[in-house]
């Protein structure tokens, strides 16, 4: 009994530091104008998030039509997570942020909303009347169903309900000429508690002191 205990205990301790060393895992770039650039911006749009959810092994009854209207669902909800963050902290910005609803009915009657990819970031910015563009990229991969993870959240006391693993990519782009000034990459656990206002939080939670228009 003690040794299946310490066996439970050693496990549990292993893989809250592995989730740990993932959740640690990021990368930042600054373009060498982003200052000069960024004090130039009174205006910027957040785009829909490009979203990737993948299966290591694919459940029963999987649909890709379901599953791209999930990916779909969930771009226009980290765009919202992102806009409602960043405007509950609107004083701690240099710059406001254009309503999200504004942005995609902007896109929509340009016919863009659907096919971002295929224009250029200052395109974008151009019919959005804004100076620079925020985006992104979501990837997630589950490793097992919603079902087993409470199980095993249960067996190891909360500790275990991790579904899955995800990237989260955040590009800032100027708005005249469509350039990179600046880019972010997290890589995050997904487990059964997440929202994309979770993602969201802990993602802002990291970047914060190097966010491009944080004041001081």
């Amino acid at each position: 009994m003690k040794r299946t205990l310490f066996l439970l205990l050693f496990l549990t301790s292993l893989s809250f530091f592995a989730n740990a060393q993932l959740e640690s895992a990021k990368q930042i770039f600054k373009s060498p104008k982003l200052q000069s650039e960024v004090s130039k911006h009174q205006t910027v749009a957040i785009l829909p998030f490009e979203v990737k959810i993948s299966y290591r092994k694919q459940p029963k009854n999987f649909s890709t039509e379901a599953n791209r209207d999930q990916e779909h669902s969930m771009a226009k909800s980290i765009q919202a997570s992102m806009y409602t963050f960043l405007l509950r902290k609107s004083k701690d910005y240099t710059v406001t942020f254009q309503d999200v609803d504004k942005t995609n009915i902007l896109l929509k009657k340009a016919g863009m909303l659907d096919k971002l990819d295929e224009f250029t970031k200052d395109e974008i910015a151009k019919v959005l009347g804004v100076d620079a563009v925020m985006g992104g990229r979501f990837e997630s991969e589950q490793s097992k169903s919603e079902g087993a993870a409470i199980a095993s959240a249960v067996v190891f006391g909360g500790l275990g309900g991790k579904t899955g693993s995800g990237s989260l990519f955040l590009t800032l782009n100027n708005g005249s000429d469509g350039e990179l000034l600046w880019r972010f990459f997290k890589s995050m656990d997904d487990n059964i508690t997440t929202s994309t206002d979770d993602l969201v939080e802990r993602m802002m939670r990291k970047v914060s002191r190097n966010f491009p228009y944080s004041k001081g």
